[in-house]
């Protein structure tokens, strides 16, 4: 059905907005029907704001999103998961303890499947949108006492997780697993569990290898010398299939902190065999600058941007006066372009001066870490400005929830941003390999997603101010391999591959020629 006609004003669906808006905030972006009336629901539905999972359950949608959109579902998967299972079983379920541990360990990627026991009877399969599902069955003596919450689902807590969990786990998700056994201060806290009822061998001794493995020994030792003490001999098997593990041991806790750790340990090396060797800067600074300014006029025009889609008091107001177009108006678009392209030019030459520093000699990751907040009050200064987007957007990073269209991947929640974002400058700073340096960097900063948009566009000044600490040339993402981009950093992404972004980048640092691409932009 076609939207009302965006002219003529349309009080009913601003009024409807309204109170979706209300909705949207409280329940991130998950609807259940008997939240609205129903001229409502049946409003916003054919309007395309509202989108059906399952019958009694929405979720906020974007009216120009086709069929085969998967961004407001993965952007609101857990936020349905939770709210379902509450409404259903309140606090009496678990998620299994390996879905309690991928969540623990800060991985949001939405999976096909999340199995989850009850006290209650009853075994089903929830079939959801785009092929994922529930599988609810009931195991009352697997749902723990002592379960706890994490992003309002009922889960295993980490140390119990690890006990119960089997050793597939470690085999198919080992990152996950290092992760949950970082977050481990103690072997102690796991020998309750190890050590009550039937004591739990088996477990005991995959634990003791798997910290033997990530060079825990005392740990390994705390845990054999308790069984020894029940005259048990127990011998450590190492679990993991991985020649070295990715984390060193720390006291770092913080799950976000340790993901980005473990992929950059991880993933340099094959950043490295997908590049060729800095070819250094050659005390030619000025040439480089000239090259990088030649380069202005094609970064701008393929340069892209990743937005999410959220219902907003501006929304709302043009709505009810009638110049809300769900196809897009083609006059404000102009008007957001232009102060876009004006931005951009801005930020560029923000970061064109940057580089200029690393060129001098100062640390690129220091650089970077300091200097990309002006390049992004540079980038939406005119949009600000001209009151497109809020002032209060240039202050720092987003303050709520974000979302990457079509993606699986869900960003770190706001409250991980600034810890997140400490570790990739320090990350940064010690990195010797500049490819790695750039690569690493540019995705991090996507995976983290601190602001509220520009993320891919001040993703990409980052690579480039960082290739230039090496020598390599400012490299452009062209428009026309947007979707062989964004495959690649799904795969860094949701798969935990790097090598096909790594592979990516350094094809179209190759492949650049000034013949092929346009030869004006507006600013």
């Amino acid at each position: 059905m076609n939207p009302p006609a965006a002219k003529k004003g349309n009080p009913e669906l601003a009024a409807a907005l309204r109170v979706l808006k209300r909705l949207q905030e409280k329940h991130q972006g998950v609807v259940e029907a008997s939240d609205l009336s129903e001229g409502n629901r049946v409003l916003l539905t054919d309007t395309g704001f509202l989108r059906p999972i399952m019958k009694g359950w929405y979720v906020c949608g974007n009216p120009r999103d086709g069929a085969g959109d998967t961004t407001s579902w993965y952007a609101t998967y857990w936020a349905f998961v939770s709210g379902y299972l509450s409404k259903r079983f309140g606090k009496r379920y678990c998620l299994n303890p390996e879905a309690s541990l991928m969540l623990h360990t800060g991985n949001t990627t939405v999976p096909r499947q999340v199995t989850c026991v009850t006290i209650e009877s009853g075994t089903s399969k929830v079939d959801l949108l785009f092929y994922t599902s529930l599988l609810i069955y009931p195991q009352p003596k697997n749902v723990p006492t002592s379960r706890v919450e994490v992003r309002g689902l009922q889960v295993w807590p980490v140390t119990e997780a690890l006990c119960m969990t089997g050793p597939q786990f470690f085999v198919n998700n080992p990152r996950e697993a290092e992760i949950a056994l970082a977050m481990v201060r103690n072997a102690s806290e796991l020998l309750t569990t190890l050590l009550e009822g039937d004591m739990m061998v088996t477990a005991a001794a995959r634990l003791a290898g798997a910290f033997q493995f990530i060079k825990r020994p005392d740990d390994a030792d705390r845990i054999v010398k308790a069984f020894a003490q029940v005259r048990v001999n127990l011998k450590p098997v190492n679990p993991f299939k991985l020649a070295e593990p990715t984390l060193e041991p720390t006291r770092d806790r913080s799950p976000y902190v340790l993901r980005l750790r473990s992929m950059w340990a991880g993933w340099r090396q094959d950043v490295i065999n997908a590049f060729p060797p800095a070819p250094g800067l050659n005390g030619k600074a000025d040439e480089y600058l000239a090259q990088v300014e030649e380069r202005y006029v094609s970064d701008a025009y393929n340069s892209l941007s990743i937005e999410g889609y959220r219902v907003t008091d501006e929304l709302i107001e043009r709505v009810a006066r009638g110049d809300w177009d769900p196809d897009a108006d083609p006059e404000h678009n102009k008007t957001k372009d232009v102060l876009a392209a004006r931005g951009y030019f801005q930020a560029f030459h923000a970061v064109k001066n940057s580089i200029g520093k690393v060129l001098a000699g100062e640390d690129a990751g220091a650089v970077v870490g300091r200097d990309h907040h002006d390049w992004y009050a540079e980038l939406f200064g005119p949009a600000a400005s001209a009151g497109i987007v809020e002032r209060s957007q240039l202050a720092g990073y987003r303050s709520g929830p974000i979302f990457i269209r079509n993606s699986m991947h869900t960003p770190a929640p706001r409250e991980a941003l600034l810890d997140s974002l400490e570790a990739l400058w320090d990350l940064l700073k010690v990195e010797s390999e500049a490819s790695v340096r750039a690569v690493l960097g540019h995705h991090l900063f996507v995976f983290i997603h601190p602001y509220f948009d520009g993320n891919g566009r001040i993703g990409r000044f980052l690579m480039n101010a960082l290739l230039a600490s090496g020598g390599y040339p400012w490299t452009v993402i062209r428009v026309s391999r947007r979707d062989a981009y964004m495959k690649a950093l799904e795969a860094a992404s949701v798969e935990g591959q790097i090598a096909p972004l790594a592979e990516f980048i350094a094809q179209e640092m190759a492949e650049w020629s000034p013949e092929r691409e346009p030869k004006t932009v507006k600013a």
